[in-house]
Order: C-alpha cells, then structure tokens, then sequence
C-alpha cells in the first residue's frame, strides 16, 4: 500500500510549476507529502474515468447532398449507428467540429456550413464535447461562429477553441468537464485560420505559448486533475508530423500538460505514451487522429482513429491507467452503387454486409494505419470493438 500511495504521489508532482527553477519544489513537495504520509494515506479515494478522442467531424458536399430527405430535411442518423455504443460508453466522448453551423446555403469544401441536424447527430451519437478551434472555424466570418456556437449552446454540447467575446472565453475557458468526480481541463488551440481574420469581439485560440502559459495556469488554479491540449496543427496528408510539431508537444508536456491530442493533417499519424522526464508520471502525445467522418478519398484519408485514456486517482493524485486505440473507416454511397448515407465503420470488425468495393478500400486503410503505427507508435496498442 505504501509503495502505491508514493507511486502516484510521484506521478503527480508534474502538476507543479514548469521545469524552469521548478525541480527542487517538486522534490521538497514529494518529501514533504512522505513526512505527512500517515495523513495523507487516510484520505485516499479510488477514482476512474473513461475518456474517448475522435478525429475530425467533416462534411462535405456529398455528405450533405447524402443526408438530404425528399421534404428537404437533413437526417445524419445513418452515420453513427455502427459506432454509437461505443462512444457513448466513454465518460466523457470528444471531437473535432471541422465545420461551422452558420446556416443556410449548406456547403461543403472549401467554406463550410453543416446542416443544424448534423449536430445533433453528433450529439446522438454520444459525444459530449465539441473541439471548434481548426482552420475552418471562420469559413463563414463572425456570423457563422458566432450561429455555430449558439447551435451548440442549444443543443447544450460544451465547446472550446471560439468564443462570442472576451468574456465569454474568461468565463468559459479552460474548459472544466466535470465527472466521476474528476475536474478535467481542456485546452482548445488552431495554428490558423484559412486566411481569414477573427472580428471583434469574437475570440479563436491561435497557438500562442505566452497565451497557453496563461490558460494552465488558470487550469491549475481551477483545480485542475489533469490537463489536455488539443492542438489543430501539422502539414496536411503527412503521415509524420513536423520537428515543429514534435518540439511543440515537448514544450507543452515540459510546461505541465498532462497529455496532448493532435488534429488537421486529416491523416493518421503516430501515438506515443512518453515518461514524465523527472517524474513516474506518463503522458500520451497523439499527433494526429485523422479523419472520424468524411468525403476524402484518397488513400490514408477515409479513415481515423479513436483513442481511449483511462485515468485513475487516489485521493487528489491523478494519473494515466491506460490508453489504446481503435480505427474507424467511412464508407461512401458511391461504394454501393450510390445508395443510402455515409456509414462509419470499427475498421477491424465491419459489419459482414460490406461488399467488395468496401471491402478493398477499407483493407487498404487497414493496412496502411497499421504498418504506419507499428513502426512509429510507443506503448500504446489497438482495442477492437464491434
């Protein structure tokens, strides 16, 4: 019992201030917590949470043009219902809106706007928490941000990355989920913004380190158990992220967030779970998760992943438990002679209904994350689900 309690006492000495100067305060805050263990170990609680990351949410033009009804609805429920049980069986389920809500004209690439129904497939389909910082927040200006975020307050979907104002990010942001007992900080940032300029008052978070410095600060005075960043960064279609990326994640991790959850390349790229460098702590860096749903078809671009972080805690000590990943593979309308929705599918166990087209795309995806993973990834491994 004394060797647990110390462990995860280690593990969260990472929660203190920044590497710079702050070694010799975490040694003394890990001596001092021993001195006081018999205090200590009387107030331990066990605690665990489940929480699933998802790729980019598209929709492109054959999306839409597939979900329109005869009555000129819009009906997404098709798309999820292979995958839905499992992302609902998550605590708590998060992804990347890589589109806005800005109304009609519904239009896909290179500006888009998603039917309102899209997001409330999202939502039925079990995912409590929406990613609105990437590249396409501003396709439709200040009114489609502004329209996107209140679709999603309607829909009472938390978000983070865009804001209405100044005061609606100091008072909503960081993110704080929280569940099971947990206080979870989500960090929401893009490396840009197509071109386009944010108005006043709206806010977008650009990758700034003086501002992200600032925001886990702020995530450790709310309490803070655990710190994610997810970045909407990297070069597109690369199946390797950039020096650029790779220092950014190091920079992160050394400046006290947890684990870091990478999006926009809409490929997959590698997965690694990285010991803390002065502690027993381990951080899990995903840099890119690839597309969950869309109309790409090139080869490495019809398919993503999911990754699961279970996290455990003993009284307020927080840490990684596990972490594994699934892939998921979309399936377009005209791989079955133009009929029905886009179906997304648990890439390693497809329903025995797909035909020989399917079947061929979906082994191709199959093969390429798996040899790309299995030469680049570290410590994490595949989960399959049906």
């Amino acid at each position: 019992m004394y060797k647990v309690f110390i462990s995860f006492v280690y593990d969260k000495m990472y929660l203190l201030p920044s590497i710079e100067g702050g070694v010799k305060g975490r040694v003394f805050f890990f001596l001092s917590l021993f001195f006081f263990f018999p205090i200590a170990l009387s107030a331990q609680e066990f605690g665990r949470i489940t929480l699933l990351f998802a790729g980019d949410l598209m929709q492109h033009q054959g999306q839409i043009d597939a979900a329109r009804q005869s009555d000129g609805t819009y009906d997404y429920t098709p798309c999820f219902q292979y995958v839905k049980d499992e992302v609902s069986r998550a605590d708590v389920a998060i992804a990347n809106l890589e589109v806005t809500l800005a109304g009609r004209p519904y239009r896909g690439y290179p500006q888009f706007s998603a039917p309102d129904a899209y997001a409330q497939a999202i939502k039925e389909a079990g995912f409590d928490v929406l990613l609105t910082a990437n590249n396409h927040c501003l396709d439709r200006g200040k009114r489609g941000l502004e329209r996107t975020i209140h679709m999603l307050d309607s829909l009472q979907i938390p978000y983070a990355g865009t804001y209405i104002d100044k005061n609606a990010r100091e008072s909503l942001y960081p993110l704080i989920i929280r569940k099971n007992g947990f206080r979870i900080a989500l960090l929401s940032y893009t490396y840009a913004t197509n071109g386009i300029q944010v108005k006043e008052p709206n806010v977008v978070n650009y990758i700034d380190k003086e501002q992200i410095l600032k925001d886990v600060a702020k995530a450790r005075e709310l309490k803070a158990d655990v710190i994610i960043a997810c970045m909407h960064w990297g070069v597109e279609y690369r199946l390797l992220p950039e020096h650029q990326e790779r220092q950014m994640a190091d920079w992160l991790i050394a400046n006290g967030v947890d684990h870091v959850i990478g999006g926009h390349p809409h490929v997959l790229q590698p997965m690694e779970v990285r010991p803390d460098e002065y502690t027993a702590a381990r951080h899990l860096v995903v840099y890119s998760l690839g597309n969950y749903i869309s109309n790409m078809s090139a080869p490495n671009t019809d398919g993503g992943a999911m990754v699961k972080l279970e996290l455990k805690r003993i009284g307020h000590i927080t840490a990684l438990a596990d972490c594994s990943y699934s892939l998921v593979w979309t399936s377009r309308p005209t791989l079955r002679e133009g009929a029905g929705n886009y179906l997304l599918y648990p890439a390693a166990n497809p329903p025995s209904t797909l035909n020989d087209a399917e079947q061929s795309r979906l082994d191709r995806f199959l093969q390429s994350a798996r040899n790309l993973f299995k030469k680049n990834n570290i410590g994490i491994e595949e989960y399959f689900f049906k």
